[in-house]
Order: structure tokens, then sequence, then C-alpha cells
């Protein structure tokens, strides 16, 4: 009888991995114990040899699904147990664990969970809250580990009899699934004074009737109408404040999916996942009535679509038998409400109803969001399902990220790895700030992880870099477009010099200037600026990036003078004659008289330019929205390229865009096609690319590229530029795990703080 000490280190807790251990151990004939402690797995076994040489391998092969494990070590010090078979222990907190410790995400619900809720002879028959050591909350509910019920949310509901028996069964797949529950003893939801299935039943037909229903979902509230009634859209839209941004809708499965979207096996697998992200997908072209109303989603030839992802979303939809909108339960701009008192304070004007219930949410997690181009994923924003699952980074000393302004995520790192926190949203109040801070408080108390190194941005006025230079820590300041390209290159594990793009709205460069049209020779401790886009005014600052008409005015009136001729008068004067006059009047005075007019070599911002020349959007109501519209607008017409041309100044590769637009201009006025024009953008934009890349390559600049920024959400031109960076023989990378946007800001400024501590050692 031989006896050894085990530990388990990566995501091993609230994943069913004890009940995993406990039966491998019994397969094996071997006896011990196995426990939580504090932020992974340890115990004890006992047999033969050679029976625990493969319980170790199995701990490392066979482990479940949701589990990740990263380490297993066996070590002597066990006392041999004679008959006393194999148990699992009550856990107890232990001292602070030497590695970070891994919060699960919560996963949908899963097939044999799906159907008990459907089965009429199951006692979870149309139990909202139906669950297993396989699916349910885990980061929405987890208030400290190690991972037990007393630990979550959960711990008011005690547990009735039938399920203690679960609980407590080794062959059953609730054994120690800490959230467990039946209608019995678990949660129940609420409707007013309506209880249970009567409050379903008061939100189903809530919404059938056009109304607006303010959800309690997993990681926070959650608004839902009929996706196909224009009214009730129209409405939320109006309630909401989000006049154009487009909506997710949530269908009953694969069949309803496809019959709204173009899905490929890659799309397939992404929304059947247990992380259920919103993926977005090509719509089918509907003739007669559409299936879903044109408001969800205006002027876009992309949906986004999910499965349920709880028992009670799959109820609703049973019930309704209808594609749903479910969207964040905010004003534009808020953070997604969690607090009951909360919700119906800042709801109360949005929906006519709340389905809510009695389990706490004790972390806020919006829903991810994915998208793919061939097989490549690009997250859009990472929350729920995803976040706060590990990702690797090259880190010793812990650090924190503190993240950008849009689109929020901070980071935490530590012993090899780095948790990205969830999607924040835009932190533009105080609201947003104070979501921020107890998100990263209570992270980084979970995780154990105390940074002693936090980067920030380099820009003064985002509340994240203010926050960052008020706590007590060493800081490091990382340039925004830096921190988007080492993004990339981290996730990947490039420890060498790599070639940058960074192409997005606004950054703060080095110089003072703006930038969002970068070309950098980098690493994961410093970069030089080797190429850019050229300058434009920004009349109004900030304000410009909701009028892309005023962009364009600036980039006509104003771009940087780098030899080549601004468009002609008669070429400009059909966009100025359609603009409010006073609006052409103010602009020109105040970029005559640099007024208020900071320039930026803005990649993001030509896009604004180009779609408020081709009359697409003069206007907006969200950063990125004319992008988005030009995009569509493209679709997948054919194109010639655009004239274009690069010059040499100050050292830098320079792309003038004046030819780019005189040409547009001319060719719009000889009645060439939106769309055609559309194309020709894209595809120009993306032969600048490569030709600013070739010119850095052929000085000596390496043959990796990573590419970082918002820009890179937009598939046409992401397609086009690795299409022809590869054609150059160079190795392309852009991020995937990692929002390629501002969201995955947070986690390059810690891995560049990473780099350059390591760098001093």
């Amino acid at each position: 009888m031989n006896a050894r000490r085990f530990e388990v280190y990566g995501t091993v807790q609230g994943v069913g991995f004890r009940p995993f251990v406990y039966r491998t151990a019994a397969e094996l004939g071997l006896t011990g114990w196995v426990a939580n402690v504090n932020g992974h797995v340890e115990g004890e076994v006992a047999g033969p040899a050679g029976r625990i040489e493969a319980f170790a391998a199995r701990l490392r092969s066979a482990a479940p699904a949701l589990a990740q494990v990263r380490r297993v070590r066996l070590a002597e010090g066990a006392r041999p147990s004679y008959g006393e078979g194999f148990h699992v222990r009550h856990s107890a907190p232990a001292d602070p664990d030497p590695a970070a410790r891994e919060v699960p995400p919560d996963a949908a619900i899963c097939d044999a969970c799906l159907g008990e809720l459907h089965d009429p002879c199951d006692r979870r028959h149309r139990y909202p809250f139906v669950n297993c050591t396989d699916c349910g909350p885990r980061a929405t509910i987890i208030e400290d580990l190690p991972y037990d019920r007393i630990r979550t949310t959960m711990r008011k509901f005690a547990l009735c009899p039938d399920c203690t028996a679960e609980y407590a069964d080794p062959a059953d797949r609730r054994f120690h699934a800490e959230p467990v529950a039946c209608p019995v003893c678990g949660p129940r939801l609420a409707w007013q004074d309506l209880r249970g299935e009567q409050a379903l039943e008061a939100a189903v037909a809530t919404i059938a009737d056009g109304g607006i229903v303010a959800l309690k979902g997993l990681g926070g509230y959650q608004l839902v109408c009929d996706a196909a009634d224009p009214r009730a859209v129209a409405e939320l839209r109006r309630r909401k404040h989000r006049p154009a941004k487009p909506f997710a809708v949530m269908v009953d499965g694969l069949r309803t999916a496809s019959r709204l979207a173009m899905i490929g096996a890659t799309e397939e697998r992404a929304l059947t996942s247990p992380e259920r992200p919103v993926v977005l997908l090509a719509r089918r072209r509907w003739r007669g009535t559409p299936p879903l109303a044109p408001e969800v989603h205006p002027g876009l030839a992309r949906v986004g679509l999910f499965l349920p992802t709880t028992g009670l979303h799959h109820l609703l939809l049973d019930d309704l038998a209808r594609p749903l909108v479910v969207t964040s339960g905010n004003l534009s701009d808020e953070p997604i409400a969690v607090d009951d008192a909360e919700a119906r304070h800042a709801l109360s004007g949005v929906a006519d109803g709340f389905l809510t219930h009695d389990r706490p949410i004790r972390a806020r997690y919006d829903d991810s969001v994915v998208q793919f181009t061939g097989r490549t994923r690009i997250t859009v924003r990472r929350a729920r399902g995803l976040a706060p699952a590990p990702l690797p980074l090259r880190v010793r000393e812990p650090v924190a990220g503190a993240g950008a302004q849009l689109k929020h995520t901070f980071t935490l790192a530590a012993d090899g790895r780095a948790v990205l926190g969830p999607h924040t949203g835009d932190l533009s109040d105080l609201a947003s700030h104070e979501a921020f801070q107890a998100s990263y408080g209570h992270l980084r108390h979970l995780t154990g992880i105390e940074p002693r190194v936090l980067a920030h941005d380099l820009h003064p006025g985002y509340l994240s870099t203010r926050w960052a230079q008020a706590q007590p820590l060493r800081r490091v300041a990382v340039q925004h477009h830096h921190a988007h390209v080492a993004a990339c290159a981290a996730e990947h594990q490039v420890r060498g010099p790599f070639l940058g793009i960074a192409y997005d709205g606004l950054g703060l460069g080095d110089d003072g200037t703006l930038w969002g049209g970068e070309i950098l020779v980098a690493d994961l401790t410093g970069y030089r600026r080797v190429g850019r886009f050229a300058t434009a005014p920004l009349p109004g600052g900030d304000a410009a990036v909701h009028h892309p008409s005023r962009t364009a005015l600036g980039q006509l009136l104003g771009g940087e003078t780098l030899g080549s001729p601004r468009p002609y008068p008669w070429l400009t004067r059909p966009f100025t004659d359609r603009l409010d006059p006073r609006e052409v009047s103010v602009v020109t005075a105040m970029v005559a008289r640099n007024v208020n007019c900071p320039r930026a070599s803005s990649a993001g911002r030509l896009f604004d330019t180009v779609a408020s020349l081709l009359g697409l959007a003069d206007r907006v109501g969200y950063e990125g929205e004319a992008a988005v519209l030009l995009e569509a607008a493209a679709g997948d017409t054919h194109a010639v390229p655009l004239d274009h041309r690069l010059v040499r100044a100050d050292g830098l590769w320079v792309y003038d865009p004046a030819p780019t637009l005189t040409d547009l201009l001319a060719r719009q006025l000889d009645g060439e096609p939106v769309a055609q024009l559309a194309a020709a953008f894209h595809l120009t934009l993306a032969i600048v690319t490569a030709d600013l890349a070739a010119h850095v390559v052929a000085e000596g600049a390496p043959h990796t590229v990573c590419l970082g920024g918002g820009c890179f959400v937009n598939r046409r031109l992401l397609t086009e530029v690795r299409r022809r960076l590869r054609a150059q023989g160079l190795r392309v990378l852009v991020g995937g795990q990692v929002p390629v946007g501002d969201g995955g800001i947070s986690y390059g400024q810690a891995a560049v703080a990473a780099g350059r501590l390591a760098g001093r050692e």
C-alpha cells in the first residue's frame, strides 16, 4: 500500500472536479479523500503505486469539460488508509495560495438539465433554476473561495431532503453541485405579488402584448421584448435611449437560428458551447415580411444571435414561440443593473414589468459577443461564459492593467496567467466607474492576486488613468496602441520583436497628439513608431466622434499637407451643400483658426469621414456606428481600389488620404454606386496597409505582424489585410480570446508591465 498527497491547480472548483476525483478513485479501487482548498483541489490517495500513477494521469487527461487542469502534483506525507473508502471532505479556508486562484465562468444549461426541464414526470419540470455540476451559475454567485455553497449567494437556500440526497450521492450528477436547487427549496420567480409559474405567465403575457420585461438573468438584468414586433423594438429603443446600436436576439435553437442567419460549423460550435456568446452572423435575405423587425439591426447585414443560457430563458422562448430581443438591462452607456432595488430605480421608465427572483447576483456579467472570419474568432466583448477564465501571460511579479475609457475591462495577472475582468462598459460617469471599482475589488479578492505594479493609459483624462494614479502602487504608463498590439502578441505568446498594426478611433500618443492609424516595431517592453496615417483636425474634439460630417469637413479643409492637393471645391460642393450651412460655416472657421481642433492620425475617423461623404452617416448614436454602416454598405461587392499615396515624412512612412478622398468624390460624382465606393475604400486601406508593411519590413522590421484596434472588428478589412500580408510571406496574428478593440487594452497593459519588469531582472 502506497499513499500520496495530491494537489491540482487550474479551474478546478465549481466544475464538478471533486465528484470526478471521487469516481476516478473509486474506479481504481483507491482510498483517501478530496477537498476544495483555497483556490485549488487537494487530497490524499492510497493504494498500489501503479494505480496511483494512473489516478494522477487521469486527473490531467480526463477532467470534466468545464475544468482546466494546469498542474498536478504528487507528494509524500499521506497516511495509508485501509478499508476507509474514498470520500469528499467539506472545504475549509487555507493559508494564502502561492498560485493565483481561478474562478470558473458561468455555464449554459446542459442537455441533461434541459431534458428535466421539459419532462412532465420530473420533479424539476419547468423549474427555471435547474442546474448540475456541468452547468449553471458560477462566477456570478461566488462570494469567496474555496467554492462551497456557504460561500455563494445560494447559502440562504437550505436543501430539501431530495436535493440533500442528490448532493450526497456520488453516483448522481448533482454530487456536490453547489447551486443545486428545486421548486421546494430553491429560488423562486416573482412578478409583483405573483410567484413561480404565475409570475412567468404574467411576463409571457406582457411580451406577447408588445410590452417590455426586465428579466433578472445570470449576471444582471436584461430587457426583453418580441423581436418581430417593430413597435415593441422601437419603443425599447426610445425608452433605453439607444437609437441605432443593434440588439441581440435570443432564439430557441439552431433550427430557428439557421432560418435567420447563415451559420457555418464554426459559428454553430460557438452558439452551442457552454459559453453561449452572442454570435454576429450574416443575416439571410427575406422575401415578404421579415421574421425580425428591421429596427433590431437598422441598416446592417449582420445580426447577433444567441441560444438560451438558463432554464428561465428556455421557458420564455417555449411559451412565446418567437425570437426575443434580449439586451442589457440598463440605460444607454450605464452599467448593467444587478441589484433588485437598483434595477427598479434605473429601469422603471423602460420596463412594463419585472420578472425577478430571490437569488442575489454577486458579480456583474453582461453577455459575451464574438464573430468569425473564416475559422478565426474575434472577441468583441468578453463577459459571461468567457470571463473570468484565465489567459496565458508570461508574468512573475503580480501586475494589473487599469484599461482604457471605452469598452472598459481590467486585468489581474500573476503566476503565468492573466484574468481579464468582465466588460464594464464605457467609463463615462460615476455609476460605471463605481461598477468597475466593485468588480476589480471582488475579483482581486477571489483570485488572491495583489498587484504590485499597476499599468495604465497615457491619457490623463481617462477615469481609469485617474483611478490608477490614486492607487498606492508602482505605476507603469503604457501607450494605447502599444497596448493594442501587445495584447495580440501576448495572447499568441510572441516572445521576440514584432510588427504591430493598430487601427482604432483615438488614443493619446507619446508625443501628446492623438493617434489611431499606427505602424509600430515593438516587443512587450517598448516600441518605435515607423508609420502612420496623415493627421486631420477633429472639429469640436471628442464631439466629432458623434458627428462624422464634422470629421469629414476637418479632413477636407485641414488634412495634413503632404504634397497632394486637397479635394477640389467643385468635388466637395455636393457634400457641403447637403449639410446645414451654419455647421459648415462654424466648422470652417474652427479649422481655419485652429480652435478646439485637435489633430489625429486616426483610421477610425477616416472611416467616419468616408461614411459621411457617401451619405451613410452624418451623425451617429455610438462610437463606431459610421464604420459599421460603411462595412454593411460594402457587403461582398467587387471593387476597384481608389487612388492612394505613401510619403516619407520625419523618418516615418505616412499614408496620405487626400488622393483617396479626391478619387472617391470624383467617382461618386460620376455616379458610381455607394456599395462599390464603400468596397473600394476597404480594399484601398488593405492595399495601403500591405504597402506600409512592405516598406518597413524592407527596412528591417520583423516578419511577425500583430493586428490590434477596433477597426479590425471589421471583417472585410481584416480579411483583405490578412490576405495581402500573408501574400508577402508575413506571419499575421490577431486576437481571438482577447478583445481586439479597447476591451483588450488592459491585457496588453499588463503584458507590457510584466515585460518591463522581467527586463529589469
